[in-house]
């Protein structure tokens, strides 16, 4: 078939298509995107502005809400939504509220680890590990040891502007955090390099040159450490995979920046239509108010004193009058708009119905639970990423806990993770499936009072609530009745004849 093919580009003249190069700038390096989710998740209109004004480099940031400049006549409200932060605390919290318990299945080594975790407050350290997790992309645990703080390894988290990783074949072999300092009005930067049985420790000044640890005071007793080579006192973490950098995680605002910058157009124009939208006085020259001490008129405010001035009128019929008009807002308009642009906000990362929106205003109870299946799948990849870094944490901070007892480092120990449901129906609901399901003839008693009440009832309750039920439904097991008192005859007795004339009891 190929001579066929070059026959016939031969008889139609067709040339190949030349193998030129593309070439496509990145608006943001890894660096900035991190900052721009950072600032996103901060709130503050003002930082947003600066930012996105900043890094104007194309049409498409050009033209962004954030980074428009008004003429220097014109001052527009700009407004921030807020949601980000709404989003990002609000996954955090379900998946933290979802823990039911941690533990370690040695009692020894679960010993040690409640006195580390109690030492680091490790809950309210996962919680800040989830949030920064989420916007920045990925991060790592750091497990030091400090003897003057304290006796127990300390357990920091670094976000992902923080760390840099050192990776062969896929796997990470280095996690390198990074720290500021500032000293002797010069600016510093400790890297400290994490790898299998070693910690190396490198400060660069401004100019990026190694410099001795003592030029920043609180450093000078800083040393490089070696330790067992079959672990590593760094624990990375990501929940998604970043389609633009290798070996980088994935915020989940990476996709959401023309979403969050759209609402907050819609926002400010809605509230400057509202502050455009009041009643207009139209007065004559000659009735306009003045100010008291000098007789000039006074400017109007947009607030409690906006008007319009009219050329005065020297007619003796038609004397001057102030007129009031009040613009029409489209405000249905304004709602839809919100609306929309709140759904491409909140696609694929959380349900309205979590945050407490009703979008539709039609959604009966059914409805608002099935919108939680959004919530749950990104609910499901955060559990399932901590359901492997969590027991690593608590695996690595016992082994540097033996370590710094000069202890063996022993192996991994298998930790278990319980996490609750979550969306689960309410006791109504469950009575009425559970109800349909025992009534077809296809769930035992005992089944439906587990369903019913799970792990609210101990199982002495639910023992004692399955035997009344039975009892109620006369489904009792009961011994057969004795025949005619024949239970209290000697065993050696045998009933003949007619039995019914033997006296009772007998």
């Amino acid at each position: 078939m190929g001579w066929f093919k070059n026959m016939i580009m031969k008889m139609l003249n067709v040339m190949p298509a030349p193998a030129s190069p593309i070439t496509i700038q990145e608006p943001l390096s890894f660096e900035a995107t991190v900052l721009r989710n950072r600032i996103w998740y901060r709130g503050e209109p003002s930082e947003l502005d600066q930012f996105f004004k900043n890094t104007v480099i194309d049409l498409v940031s050009r033209s962004r809400f954030w980074a428009a400049v008004p003429s220097a006549k014109l001052n527009i409200r700009k407004m921030h939504s807020g949601m980000p932060s709404i989003i990002v605390e609000a996954l955090a919290d379900i998946v933290i509220s979802g823990i039911n318990t941690i533990e370690v299945n040695d009692e020894t080594q679960d010993a040690i680890w409640q006195e580390i975790s109690e030492d680091n407050k490790f809950d309210k350290l996962i919680k800040n590990m989830i949030i920064d997790t989420l916007v920045t992309g990925d991060g790592a645990f750091k497990i030091t040891i400090d003897t003057d703080l304290t006796e127990y390894p300390i357990l920091e988290f670094y976000s992902g502007e923080k760390v840099d990783y050192t990776v062969k074949r896929g796997r990470i072999q280095e996690v390198i955090f990074y720290t500021d300092y500032a000293a002797n009005d010069r600016n510093y930067r400790l890297v400290e390099t994490f790898g299998y049985g070693y910690i190396r420790n490198q400060l660069l000044d401004e100019r990026g040159k190694e410099v001795p640890l003592i030029m920043v005071p609180e450093l000078a007793g800083m040393q490089d450490a070696t330790f067992d080579k079959s672990f590593m006192m760094a624990v990375p973490i990501k929940f998604y995979d970043s389609p633009k950098w290798d070996n980088r995680g994935k915020s989940i605002f990476d996709n959401k920046t023309d979403a969050f910058d759209a609402l907050d157009e819609i926002i400010s124009q809605w509230i400057d239509a509202i502050r455009a939208g009041r009643v207009q006085k139209y007065i004559p020259e000659d009735l306009l108010p003045k100010d008291p001490n000098s007789g000039k008129i006074m400017q109007p405010n947009p607030f409690d004193n906006q008007f319009i001035q009219l050329n005065a009128t020297f007619s003796e019929d038609k004397p001057g009058t102030t007129t009031m008009l009040q613009p029409t807002i489209n405000y249905a308009a304004f709602v839809e708009s919100y609306a929309s642009a709140v759904d491409m906000c909140l696609q694929g990362i959380i349900s309205p119905s979590t945050l407490g929106m009703d979008l539709k205003k039609r959604d009966n109870q059914v409805a608002q639970r099935e919108k939680e299946k959004t919530t749950l799948y990104t609910r499901s990849k955060i559990i399932e990423t901590l359901s492997e870094v969590i027991p690593m944490v608590i695996n690595t901070s016992i082994k540097a806990y033996n370590s710094l007892k000069s202890m063996a480092v022993g192996g991994d120990t298998e930790v278990t993770l319980d996490f609750g449901e979550y969306a689960a129906p309410d006791f109504e609901n469950r009575v009425d499936t559970i109800g349909k399901a025992k009534l077809n003839g296809i769930m035992s008693v005992e089944q439906c009072v587990e369903q019913l009440y799970g792990d609210t009832w101990t199982e002495e309750q639910k023992a004692e609530e399955v035997s009344k039920l039975k009892e109620e439904q006369g489904l009792t097991t009961v011994d057969p009745p004795a025949v005619n008192g024949s239970d209290n005859l000697p065993a050696d007795t045998t009933l003949t004849g007619n039995q019914d004339n033997l006296p009772k009891g007998e």
